[in-house]
């Protein structure tokens, strides 16, 4: 079972919305808002289709903002999967809500400009009383029941001003929307501001889950990701940690035995891998640390935190500059994400070090290619790229990337 991140419901209300102004732009969420806002470009699509087609999307935005809102009551550090908590009925439930709050704000405009303003301050105070009881039960009837809101508003006090806030926030974003459009593309203007709006919109639902979750004993909530965690057994894992940051004070190596146990069993959370970590530092264990350093980077590759796993391979670099990942996948994983990242002398380490480990690997030319396109722009190293080059020639005639790797040669022959 992969591991549950979870926050605590007690966790000061000021340090999640600190840490939630991250939160769209993490996990799942990134990919689905930018996904979401290209997608507005369906909008462009003539007479009704657009319109139905922009329906669509806003329904989506605001089933996937559901979801958030679920995922957070629940206990839950990171964002959901697309669908995976909440019902297509709140997404439609809010499509339309918010829908009408536009239609009615376009009416006051044209007709009673005065009453502008008060409508929009009130939908900003009533909405997100209206989304949190849609999102939970999908029910409009009691979604839109003025006794609800008081009774919503009530239960969270000063803190339901947050979410209000956001959606005045947001209100004026889609007015300056609606003026920049007029001055950018189009084609520019709405997928960028399409992304604002989504990040906000997510924000907003994110919070409010919050502010549910701190909340839980009086909404009648279980947390669901809290008895995921102890079914995975990461209470058992809070007590190892208190009990090893006891036993390090007079036997630190004990403590070392218990921690090291422990990663031996299963997958193991970062407060162990780095409490673990931290006293063999104490200790100056430096080949344990190095093999340490093996299998936390392998385990992060496995839950999908390559960019971490680089800061790691790092660490354990500054120790022995010769250090690679001993596994060939995990090792030109961190390399391609190297070259990505513009870290070019880790990317040429980890290159040479995939060379020596495994030269006969079918993937042994791609990251000689690597290491030769870094190498190579730096002309103080365009020997060492040449002659890279002619081994892997030499040694790959049938490769499939023998073409580029003559491609480069040429071009260093030749330079521009």
């Amino acid at each position: 079972m992969p591991r549950v991140e979870i926050v605590a419901a007690d966790t000061p209300f000021g340090e999640r919305l600190a840490a939630g102004f991250g939160y769209p732009l993490r996990g799942a969420a990134l990919p689905t808002c930018v996904v979401l806002a290209l997608v507005h470009y369906v909008g462009l699509l003539p007479s009704w289709t657009g319109a139905l087609a922009s329906a669509l999307v806003w329904a989506a935005t605001w089933r996937y903002a559901a979801d958030c809102l679920l995922h957070t009551a629940n206990g839950y550090a990171d964002p959901p999967d697309v669908g995976s908590d909440g019902n297509s009925a709140s997404g439609w439930g809010l499509t339309a809500i918010h829908l009408l709050v536009v239609a009615l704000c376009v009416v006051a405009i044209v007709f009673f400009p005065r009453l502008l303003w008060p409508l929009l301050i009130l939908a900003a105070l009533v909405l997100p009383a209206i989304d949190m009881s849609l999102a939970f039960d999908g029910n409009l009837a009691l979604a839109i029941n003025p006794l609800n809101w008081a009774r919503v508003i009530g239960s969270f006090g000063a803190a339901y001003l947050i979410p209000v806030a956001i959606n005045l926030l947001l209100g004026a974003l889609i007015v300056l929307a609606s003026v920049a459009t007029a001055l950018l593309p189009r084609l520019l203007a709405l997928p960028l501001f399409a992304f604002a709006y989504t990040y906000l919109i997510v924000l907003a639902f994110h919070l409010m889950g919050a502010m549910i979750h701190q909340r839980h004993e009086r909404f009648g909530i279980e947390p669901e990701a809290e008895k995921l965690a102890a079914a995975a057994g990461q209470d058992a894992d809070s007590r190892l940690l208190d009990e090893a940051r006891r036993l390090a004070v007079d036997d630190p190596l004990a403590a070392l035995r218990q921690l090291a146990a422990r990663l031996q069993e299963r997958a193991a959370p970062a407060a162990v891998h780095q409490f673990y970590r931290g006293l063999l530092q104490r200790q100056g264990l430096r080949d344990d640390l190095l093999v340490h350093g093996q299998i936390w980077i392998a385990a992060l590759i496995a839950q999908g935190e390559s960019r971490r796993a680089l800061g790691l391979l790092q660490e354990c670099a500054s120790i022995d500059a010769a250090f690679v990942p001993d596994d060939p996948r995990t090792c030109g994983e961190l390399a391609d994400l190297a070259a990505r990242l513009g870290m070019s002398r880790l990317a040429i380490q980890l290159c040479r070090g995939y060379l020596a480990h495994w030269p006969r690997d079918m993937q042994a030319p791609h990251y000689g290619l690597l290491a030769a396109r870094q190498l190579a722009a730096h002309a103080d190293q365009h020997g060492e790229a040449a002659a890279l080059l002619d081994r892997l020639a030499a040694a790959w005639p049938e490769h499939p990337l023998r073409s580029e790797i003559d491609a480069q040669r040429r071009q260093l022959a030749n330079p521009a």
